[in-house]
Parts: C-alpha cells; structure tokens; sequence
C-alpha cells in the first residue's frame, strides 16, 4: 500500500513568503478598516523569509538600509502606495528599483497596525503608560483604532509630558488647553490624531496624546478644554512595527532588525 507523504513542515527561522503574507493578514486583519494605503505585500521578492526588517517608511534610504541587511521581508508602516497609481518614476521609480534589485519583499501594514490589540501602536503606548480600564478611542472610517482609559495616578502635565519624552525620546510638544493643569484621564492616538480633541472632550478625557500637530486644529486645545501632548508622529509609530518583528520571532523564529530612519516629525 502506498504511503502518502506528508509536506515538511517549515525550519524555524525560514517561512514561505505566501504563508507568511497570509498569516499577517490573518493576525492584522488587514481588511478591517478603509485605509488609503495599499495594505498587504505591496512588491514580491524572494520565496522564502529568513530575516526581517522593519520601519515606519519606506524612503529610499530605509529600503537600501533593508536591502544591505540582507533582509528578505520590509514590513513598514507607510508603504509605497497609497490609494492610487503611481508612475514608476523619478524617487518612486529608485524606491520600486531598489527592492526589486534585492529581490525584497515588501509588505505594508498601516491602520491595521495601529489598531491592533496585541501589537498595534496605540495598544502598546497605552501599555508603556500603564493605562487602565482602556476603551476604544479615536474614530476612524466607522471604527476606533486608538484607546482612553485612566493613568494610575494624577500627575502634572509637564511631568505627564516629561515621561512621554523618555519613553519616545522626542521632545514633545504641549498646548495646556485643558481646564485641569493635570492628566489622568487620557486619549492615545498615534500619528496624526489633532482632529480627535472634540472626541476626546466628549468622551471627558483630560488630555490626548497623539503625534503631529495640524494648525486647523490649533484652537480646538483651547477652545474644548483639553491638553495635548504632540510626541511626533514617526515617535509614535515605531512601537507597533516593533512589536509586530517580535511577534514574528516567537511564531516563526525569525530575526529581526529595526531600521530608524526618524523624520523629527
């Protein structure tokens, strides 16, 4: 009688590169929310993964970074595409060029990723902060994709700002709108959440912390009574690709490498 035989499975620390894309898109959920960015492998490379990158961008600097590494899969947080066709030209043309001569994969993971409960960028500041009794925060296309809940304890806002400093490494930017001096009660939003002070008054948060400033968003600080601490927008969303490496490490054994590229922004 013949035997059937059964496929090996993968070595740890090599995947296939489609097993790997699907098990991302399980885990991400990646079609949860509308998002501009092409979510998901955004350029093929080679068919196995055995080492990984990952980053907030992908500027031709980031790529090449990968690339030299000797990375088969870039995971960034703000891919190559972005809702529309792009002419493969001028930088965009180098950026394409560059992972196709390493034969690197790319794989973008964008709202998805700030979301994520386990991993999500807003999930693990909101850890690092040891917020309590967390909620869904942040409206985004029908969805929440950030998180409120309390700090354990009261402190100033400058001291609230002094730890978020240390924990991104960026000099944060404060407007003390808020009728208290003090934060407790407080909103994550990573990368540009300016337009959720409104939600925040209403859900009676104290303070947001979010990453880049907008200035049409300037007054509503002042004007609904709540203190925002701006952190960056790049400081804020290296958590989640981080985290996400780690969690590929202890799946799949694969190692990995963070590429910092920050725009001070």
């Amino acid at each position: 009688m013949a035997v059937m035989s059964l496929p090996s499975s993968p070595t740890r620390g090599e995947v296939p590169r489609d097993q790997l894309v699907r098990w991302l898109g399980e885990y991400l959920n990646i079609g949860a929310f509308k998002d501009p960015s092409l979510n998901g492998l955004q350029i093929e490379g080679t068919e196995q993964i055995r080492r990984v990158a990952v980053s907030v961008d992908t500027s031709l600097k980031t790529l090449q970074h990968a690339a030299d590494s000797g990375a088969d899969l870039l995971i960034a947080h703000h891919g190559l595409f972005w809702g529309q066709p792009l002419p493969i030209t001028g930088p965009h043309r180098e950026r394409v060029r560059t992972a196709l001569m390493a034969d690197l994969n790319v794989y973008a993971a964008h709202i998805p990723l700030d979301a994520h409960p386990e991993v999500g960028n807003n999930t693990m500041m909101a850890r690092a902060l040891s917020l309590q009794h967390t909620q869904p925060f942040g409206e985004w296309a029908g969805g929440k994709i950030g998180l409120a809940g309390e700090l354990p304890f009261e402190q100033t806002l400058q001291d609230f700002a002094d730890r978020v400093q240390k924990l991104t490494g960026e000099i944060c930017l404060v407007h003390g709108g808020g009728r208290s001096p003090t934060v407790r009660r407080l909103g994550v939003l990573s990368g540009s959440g300016a337009g959720s002070i409104p939600e925040a008054a209403a859900a009676g948060l104290d303070t947001l912390l979010t990453g880049e400033p907008e200035h049409k968003h300037f007054h509503d600080a002042f004007e609904y009574g709540v203190n925002v601490v701006y952190a960056g927008h790049y400081e804020t969303e290296v958590f989640g690709v981080r985290a996400l490496a780690a969690r590929l490490e202890d799946e799949f054994g694969l190692p990995w490498q963070f590429l910092h590229h920050p725009t001070g922004l």
